[in-house]
């Protein structure tokens, strides 16, 4: 492990490295909503995490104790149109990605979900009702140090013109770009150091979206039963259907860059590095997860000292590290 910078303390003659710590949520908080592919309404509760025990999904509608999911990669068992992740008892939970996103904004490193059913909500198609709700629970601090992954090497894979890579950099970085042969996406890119609260800004609010032939051929398979548009961006030819139209001009693009976030924070801790995704999706972010870490040479895991924690909480959401509580 290499040598720290950031804040010290002076102990007995010693300097140490003044690390942030883990946290979680103050109180629990429950929602419910459409389950984007099954279309039945599911209930959740956002709840407290012991320190070290990560984002750990449980299904109250599983009898016994095989109910309980890591969020971890190497936990996702399928990234057909979402990241579904399973355990060793066959027990899944589907379409994390948008809530996994709103913890690493956050900053959230432990907590429990606990879910009557086999997804999560997809309440408007983003994060920001999970940021809400993660807010309105407030966050605390636990007594135990976070630790971080930084990227060593780049590491890059490949799927056709599907492309995603990580290579070392101070904090978190991302750069996306998307091409469809529909008039109303076309060629977008969006490139974002995380600073000025930038993920809550200009990510957060970003929704999935759709072509209007494809959605009904997927609800016609048995798939995305519960989506619409209160909950989905849809796109006919040249035209968006939503009445009140897009939230940001390039909205799809950063979308799936809040996608990427998402999928990112299954490595279990922060990443300090770039990401570049070009057309990738949750199966190329996977594999690039799978790719990171089977080579130590790529990535080490590190104490995440406070200055730098400081810096990214600002960057993320554009509050203080010392904020709790509610801030809708």
């Amino acid at each position: 492990m290499g040598v720290l910078k950031g804040n010290r303390k002076s102990v007995r003659g010693f300097n140490l490295v003044s690390t942030a710590q883990q946290r979680t949520l103050k109180n629990p908080i429950s929602c419910a909503g459409i389950a984007l592919h099954s279309g039945i309404k599911v209930s959740m509760v956002l709840g407290p995490g012991e320190p070290g025990s990560g984002i750990v999904f449980k299904r109250t509608d599983i009898a016994g104790g095989g109910a309980f999911i890591p969020a971890t990669w190497e936990r996702v068992v399928d990234t057909n149109m979402s990241t579904t992740l399973g355990n060793d008892d066959g027990v899944t939970i589907g379409t994390v990605e948008h809530l996994m996103a709103a913890l690493a904004g956050c900053r959230v490193d432990n907590a429990v979900i606990e879910v009557n059913g086999p997804e999560i909500p997809i309440m408007d198609g983003s994060s920001w009702p999970f940021i809400f709700l993660l807010e309105c629970a407030g966050i605390v601090e636990q007594d135990a140090p976070r630790s971080v992954i930084r990227i060593r090497k780049p590491v890059t894979v490949r799927d056709g013109d599907c492309v995603a890579s990580l290579v070392p950099g101070n904090g978190f970085s991302l750069a996306f770009e998307i091409e469809f042969d529909s008039p109303a996406i076309s060629r977008q890119s969006i490139s974002i150091g995380l600073g000025n609260g930038a993920f809550k800004k200009e990510l957060a609010r970003a929704r999935t979206f759709g072509l209007l032939h494809e959605a009904e051929r997927l609800q016609a398979s048995g798939m995305a039963l519960g989506g619409s548009l209160d909950n989905a961006v849809v796109i006919s030819g040249d035209r968006v259907l939503n009445e009140d139209g897009l939230r940001y001009d390039d909205e799809f693009v950063r979308h799936k860059a809040l996608d990427a976030v998402g999928d990112l924070y299954l490595a279990g801790a922060p990443i300090n590095g770039h990401f570049s995704g070009i057309c990738s999706g949750h199966a190329t972010n996977h594999r690039l997860l799978q790719k990171l870490f089977a080579d130590n040479d790529f990535c080490c895991h590190d104490l995440f000292p406070a200055d730098e924690a400081d810096d990214m909480e600002a960057a993320w959401t554009g509050g203080s590290v010392a904020t709790v509580g509610a801030t809708a």
